[in-house]
């Protein structure tokens, strides 16, 4: 175990070694990142003053945008200010501290998506008993435990790594940590960790895609019996969260579901998920959301009227 000491710092490789890609970079990500920020923050206000925090589906929507914030302030920021830098180094700690923060707001977010195609089942497919089964204080418990899941996952992935030996090399090919590059450093033999972190991460994302799908199956086969105007809203919802489901899983399901092997296509991929994907979500819920972009044009009147 005192070898573990032996490595007190990686070095990132990042997204590329041409500088004036680096630079292109910076300005893009830069870019998105903000994007990120204000777009999540924008919804969260929107939910908590716009009269749509009671609504349960924008309850879980209101910590969606909060996770997103979080899970991309993970990684961005330690990328961007890397991408103005020649060596990207990061401290043994602050690695490990990455790895915990990327897979617990992942699996969180995750967990919460879950819970959103739950609720939207529950409202289209038992509407008379909808208050009931998705009341505020059943709600809370649900919150909780996805926060709870997603820090018994990332402690589990943390806990495989921090207990192998490190001895050198120190050079990660990635912009961030993750596990499966980390474990490419490992001085001993990673296979049965790899597969436990094959079978963590896969499993969650597994069980929450099947979820998900029998969830919307069951959902679009009982809009058959609704009328056309139903039908259209409860698609119309719908549709936003199976398209976040879509860029959120796809990406996570090609990195993680799989054995303990590297590509070199994993960091595009992993932008996807850690920049893209949350920089996308307040556009996809806010276009195709009557009441959100009502509640948005309240909240900005109201401002232009208190500003007068």
């Amino acid at each position: 175990m005192e070898s573990i000491n032996n490595v007190t710092e990686f070095i990132f490789w990042g997204l590329s070694q041409n500088p004036d890609v680096e630079k292109i970079c910076f300005v893009v990500f830069t870019f998105f990142y903000v994007i990120i920020l204000l777009g999540n923050l924008l919804i969260i206000a929107t939910v908590c003053t716009g009269n749509l925090f009671n609504s349960r589906m924008y309850f879980f929507l209101n910590y969606l945008s909060f996770v997103d914030i979080c899970y991309s302030s993970v990684t961005a920021p330690k990328m961007i200010a890397d991408l103005l830098v020649s060596q990207k180094r990061i401290s043994y700690a602050g690695c490990m501290m990455q790895l915990f923060g990327v897979h617990f707001f992942g699996c969180t977010e995750i967990f919460i998506l879950t819970m959103m195609a739950y609720d939207r089942y529950v409202a289209i497919c038992r509407p008379l008993h909808y208050m009931t089964i998705m009341d505020r204080h059943r709600c809370n418990k649900m919150l909780l435990w996805t926060w709870v899941g997603g820090f018994v996952h990332s402690i589990i992935q943390v806990a495989l790594v921090v207990q192998l030996p490190f001895c050198g090399p120190n050079e990660i090919d990635h912009y961030f940590c993750d596990v499966y590059p980390v474990l490419k450093l490992a001085c001993t033999d990673t296979y049965v960790v790899g597969v436990v972190v094959t079978a963590n991460s896969g499993t969650i994302a597994l069980g929450s895609f099947l979820i998900l799908l029998i969830s919307y199956t069951v959902i679009l086969v009982s809009l058959r019996k609704q009328s056309a105007e139903g039908r259209r809203k409860a698609l119309s919802t719908c549709g936003s969260h199976i398209a976040v489901v879509i860029i959120f899983f796809g990406p996570c399901t090609f990195m993680y579901m799989r054995p303990d092997t590297t590509f070199s296509e994993d960091k595009m991929v992993a932008v996807f998920y850690t920049i893209v994907t949350p920089m996308l979500n307040p556009l996809i819920y806010t276009l195709r959301n009557v009441e959100v972009k009502n509640a948005m044009k309240k909240l900005w009147t109201r401002k232009i009227f208190l500003q007068k």
